[in-house]
C-alpha cells in the first residue's frame, strides 16, 4: 500500500506542512528574542485551554486558541514593553499548571466517556487523525499566522537593538504584543501536529539550527521555516513507514538529530571589522 496516497496521509502532510511554516517562521523570532521559556509555558497553557473547554462541553481548539493567545497576551503586558521577563512567566505557569489540574480533574470524572482519548490527543498530537475540515482550518490559521513576515524587518530592529528602535519611532511594545499573540496562535496550531508537550520543540529546534548555520537575519528567517518543514516531512514519512512510532515522536526525533547535526558544521563566520 503506497502511503502517500491516502487521504489520512495526505491531511497529515498539508496540514503539517502548513504548521512547519509557520512554527519555523514564529520560532526564529522566538529564538532570537530569548524568549524560549515563554514558549514552554504557552505548551503548558496549550493543555489547559484545551481542558478547559472540553470540560465546559466545548470544541477543543476553542479553549486552545483562546488560552494561548490570551496568556500570550497577558505576560506581555505583565513584562517590560511588551517583552515577558521570567519572573512574570513563572508566576503564569505556576497558575496555568494549578488550572490544568483541575480542568483535567473535571474533565476525567464528568465528560471523558464521550471523548475518552481527548487529552492524550492534546499531549500528543494528533496529526494522521486530522480530518478535512480540520485541515482545511489548520492551513488558514498557518498562513494567517504568516503574518510576522509582514512584520519581519521592524520586529527584527526592536529586537537587536530596543533602544534606537524606540527612538526611530518604532512601535516597539506593539510589536511586542502583535509577536505574543502570534506565538500563541502558533502554539495552538502546533498543539494539533505534535502535542502540547512537543510543541516546544517544533518551535525552538528549527529555528536554532538555522541562526546556527547563518548570522544573516533573512537567510535565517527562511532557513527556519525550511527546516521546520522539512523535518515534519520526515517526521511524517518515518511515523507512517514505523507504525510503532507515534508521529510526534518522529517529527521531533528528525528536528533534534537535524539540530545535532548542525553542531558538526561550521560555517564560516563574516569577521566585523575592528571598532575604531
Amino acid at each position: 500500500m503506497n502511503v502517500l496516497t491516502q487521504p489520512f496521509f495526505q491531511h497529515a502532510l498539508l496540514a503539517g506542512t502548513a504548521i512547519a511554516l509557520a512554527a519555523g517562521l514564529v520560532g526564529y523570532f522566538l529564538v532570537l528574542r530569548a524568549q524560549i521559556f515563554t514558549g514552554d509555558a504557552l505548551s503548558h497553557v496549550a493543555f489547559t485551554g484545551a481542558m478547559a473547554a472540553l470540560a465546559g462541553g466545548y470544541d477543543l481548539r476553542l479553549g486552545l486558541f483562546a488560552a494561548t493567545i490570551g496568556v500570550g497576551l497577558l505576560m506581555g503586558g505583565i513584562g517590560r514593553r511588551g517583552r515577558p521577563d521570567d519572573v512574570a512567566i513563572g508566576s503564569v505557569f505556576a497558575w496555568i499548571l494549578g488550572l490544568g489540574a483541575f480542568f483535567l480533574t473535571i474533565y476525567t470524572t464528568s465528560r471523558s466517556g464521550a471523548q475518552g482519548g481527548a487529552g492524550t490527543t492534546v499531549l500528543f498530537g494528533s496529526v494522521f487523525g486530522l480530518s478535512t475540515s480540520q485541515t482545511q482550518l489548520a492551513v488558514l490559521i498557518a498562513a494567517a499566522i504568516s503574518i510576522v513576515l509582514l512584520i519581519a524587518r521592524p520586529l527584527l530592529f526592536a529586537t537587536l537593538d530596543e533602544a534606537v528602535a524606540t527612538a526611530r519611532g518604532v512601535p516597539v511594545r506593539l510589536l511586542g504584543f502583535g509577536f505574543l499573540a502570534l506565538v500563541g496562535a502558533t502554539a495552538g496550531e502546533a498543539t494539533q501536529a505534535v502535542g502540547s508537550l512537543l510543541l516546544l520543540g517544533l518551535l525552538a529546534a528549527p529555528a536554532g539550527a538555522a541562526i546556527h548555520l547563518t548570522d544573516r537575519p533573512f537567510h535565517a528567517l527562511a532557513l527556519s521555516a525550511g527546516l521546520a518543514v522539512a523535518e515534519v516531512w520526515g517526521g511524517l514519512l518515518l511515523g507512517a513507514e514505523a507504525s510503532e512510532l507515534p508521529p510526534s515522536f518522529a517529527v521531533m526525533a528528525t528536528a533534534g538529530a537535524v539540530h545535532a547535526v548542525t553542531f558538526l558544521v561550521r560555517p564560516r563566520r563574516t569577521a566585523l571589522p575592528a571598532a575604531a
